[in-house]
């Protein structure tokens, strides 16, 4: 469910109180953990943390209007999730994640690509979330992203 909100201000203050609550939450720890030159945007309808155009000019290779994205987390309609662009696109980072997932939570990972969905809303890895998003610079991420270009 796309929310058509223009602000994460916005995006937050539509939602009911327990998602609102928990979106809360992982903002926070998105923020105090996320390196610096990332920035908080709405895109595809959810908090978006993105490398800007200021750093990194090309932008998305789909559509270069977009800055290039690293993560997202939404409330979504049987869920709350969150998407990471180096999940998906880093095996060692990948492998790492899903090794460390059940010593934070109880409930069995339920992961796509890059998307990791939390049903339970009172089990999510706060801590992990904070760690696995400091583990790539921004310079890392864009170096990262154009190896992925070029495969």
């Amino acid at each position: 469910m796309q929310s058509k909100a223009t602000t994460p201000e916005q995006y937050l203050a539509e939602l009911p109180e327990e998602r609102r609550v928990v979106m809360e939450k992982l903002r926070k720890v998105t923020l105090e953990n996320l390196p610096k030159g990332f920035k908080e945007v709405m895109a595809y309808g959810m908090l978006g943390y993105v490398v800007p155009h200021e750093l990194y000019p090309k932008g998305y290779h789909c559509d270069p209007k977009l800055p290039l994205g690293f993560f997202n987390i939404a409330s979504q309609k049987n869920s709350i999730n969150m998407y990471h662009m180096v999940i998906y696109g880093n095996k060692e980072i990948h492998d790492w994640f899903v090794s460390e997932y059940p010593k934070h939570c109880n409930s069995k990972l339920d992961m796509g690509k890059s998307c990791v969905r939390f049903k339970k809303l009172d089990d999510i890895p706060y801590n992990l979330i904070g760690e696995l998003l400091s583990k790539i610079t921004v310079e890392q991420w864009i170096e990262m992203y154009k190896k992925m270009l070029k495969r």
